[in-house]
């Protein structure tokens, strides 16, 4: 059992071990989430939470290097690339076995061959309601929408996912697609044996078997997820060192962010991932250096690849009228609430729905939306409801966030009726059934936020593609959970799907950005300004534009103390 479940001390498999090249072993990692996870099965990921758990449990043929989000191998030692771009063969290194699991003969995990990604790749090519991750293959693998659409020995004879020997993989596209790679690093196509699947299928919810450097220990629902080192891991450092360096990792969930940063005062955490609005200007200056006892710790800061944003339900009858959500867009003040709600923690949403600092991007050629009540009033005239006379009262749906959506929310419902004169009410709701309800269209107007699951505007711009939407509003649609259907959308997404030129491919993202705004699909709120604090003895550890976590790599510079 963990150390970091009991009363304390190291676990006897790292304190004998002596690591090379400066290095520490031992120690448990542990973080917060002010939300529960929803699932651990890796095609059923489409949150941070649940996302930064899976990171640490599984691994797929790639993944992303912690520092600059660039590919490097993982289970693939190495791949080729033909010369049209459209067949890809990976060679998968040995000695990478499954976690012990009693789905296994004996309860030892097995070796992973290529047949297991055949397997798990193709079950992504299936309908199921736990499978959020088809969109990643459709129109770019070979015959995965036909087989998806119609799964028979034919269509899978057809599909572009074959093991060529234990060790090779080979997958073929429909046409040459840039950012193929980046798609195969996300938790959908994780790696887990069949064994589990077949003999626990949905409960794979709170059951996971992969082969990362962490291994599930145990899981109480909404207080912790309790991860221990996986002995068995394959993976070693430059200076010979096995990883992962640390004996476990520890998720809480503390809903409220200022007894988070309590416990994090205390030592009881050894992150604090966003500063809490409230506290903001006692942790730092204003040129954003740490004052006082906060001195002590190390502060992390960057750019964040997210979007902060409100959805409109698109079929609904009241967001069906486009002059509603443009009104709505231009009647909210997004400097103010970056300034003073948010503590400077974002940038005003004013160039789109790409985030900034995205390579070879140009935010400044997208024109989004200012504040300025003159031409909100007037597009709720066009809509019919001059001065807001007659309009509906209206729910918008959130999540917590561990309090500080709550305060962008009574901003902005503040803003649309002082600009508007137009009634918005708040229901809050877990996070769970938050995803559930604006996913299957039972929420009108909901707060959502979008992290890059790749470093590329292709990534948010998806998120209005018109072939997400499923036939029935009451169908979950985890992209495109507004409905929005522009054809012409769609031809040009496709045009840019198929552009390999990275400069042309920038310059169309830029065009369909431009819709997006014009149409006014959703209400950007803002960027985000990543920061958090870390305890000073946590080494390498780089933040990121994604907050993408591989905490294999972290090492304690001094022996922790687990009250």
């Amino acid at each position: 059992m963990l150390s970091a479940c009991g009363s304390g001390g190291n676990n006897p498999s790292t304190e004998e071990k002596k690591a090379k090249g400066g290095v520490k072993y031992g120690g448990i990692f542990r973080e917060n989430e002010t939300e529960f996870y929803r699932s651990l099965y890796p095609q059923n990921i489409t949150e941070v939470v649940g996302h930064r758990i899976v990171n640490q449990i599984y691994e797929g043929l790639v993944s992303l290097n912690q520092a600059d989000l660039s590919i490097e191998p993982s289970i693939a030692k190495s791949w080729t690339v033909n010369d049209s771009a459209t067949i890809f063969t990976f060679t998968l290194r040995k000695g990478v076995f499954f976690h012990d699991n009693e789905v296994f003969e004996n309860g030892k995990g097995r070796e992973v061959t290529a047949n297991d990604f055949v397997y798990c790749l193709e079950l992504l090519c299936k309908k199921s309601a736990s499978n959020q991750g088809f969109w990643l293959f459709e129109n770019i693998v070979k015959g995965a929408k036909e087989y998806y659409e119609k799964p028979s020995a034919q269509t899978r004879e057809n599909l572009g996912i074959t093991a060529l020997n234990d060790s090779t993989l080979q997958v073929t596209l429909e046409n040459p697609y840039a950012g193929f790679l980046y798609r195969l690093a996300m938790p959908f196509c994780y790696v887990f044996p069949h064994e589990l699947y077949e003999k626990k299928g949905e409960a794979m919810r709170d059951i996971a078997v992969g082969t990362g450097p962490f291994l599930v220990k145990r899981i109480l629902q909404d207080e912790g997820v309790y991860l221990a080192r996986n002995e068995k891991y394959w993976k070693y450092d430059e200076f010979g060192n096995q990883l992962p360096y640390l004996d476990g990792v520890k998720f809480s969930f503390i809903k409220e962010e200022k007894t988070e940063m309590l416990e994090f005062r205390k030592a009881n955490l050894e992150m604090k991932h966003r500063l809490p609005l409230d506290a903001v200007n006692e942790i730092i200056d204003t040129t954003g250096q740490l004052k006082g006892e906060y001195k002590k710790f190390e502060l992390q800061q960057t750019t964040e690849l997210s979007l902060q944003y409100y959805g409109y339900l698109h079929v609904n009858s009241i967001f069906s009228n486009d002059h509603v959500r443009r009104a709505f867009c231009y009647a909210i003040d997004r400097k103010k609430i970056v300034d003073y709600t948010l503590k400077g923690e974002g940038v005003p949403a004013y160039n789109g729905i790409v985030p900034l600092g995205m390579n070879g991007y140009n935010n400044d050629a997208v024109k989004g939306f200012s504040f300025d009540p003159a031409k909100a009033q007037a597009e709720l005239k066009l809509a019919g409801y001059e001065n807001g006379k007659g309009f509906p009262k209206v729910t918008l749906q959130i999540n917590s966030g561990g309090g500080r959506n709550e305060k962008v929310a009574e901003a902005i419902t503040s803003m649309l009726k002082e600009n508007l004169n137009v009634d918005v009410v708040i229901t809050q709701l877990p996070f769970a059934q938050h995803l559930e309800n604006y996913e299957t269209g039972k929420a009108i107007f909901w707060r959502a936020g979008w992290v890059a699951d790749y470093p590329d505007p292709e990534n948010f711009l998806t998120l209005c593609y018109g072939k997400h939407v499923p036939e029935k509003v009451t169908d979950k649609a985890y992209l495109n959970a507004f409905r929005y259907k522009n054809p012409a959308y769609d031809k040009l997404f496709e045009t840019a799907l198929a552009t390999t030129d990275f400069e042309k491919r920038n310059r169309i993202y830029e065009q369909l950005d431009q819709i997006v705004v014009n149409d006014a699909v959703m209400l950007p709120i803002s960027y985000t300004i990543n920061r958090r604090l870390i305890q000073p003895y946590v080494k390498n550890f780089p933040i990121n534009g994604m907050e993408y976590r591989l905490y294999r790599d972290i090492w304690f510079s001094q022996t922790q103390t687990i009250k």
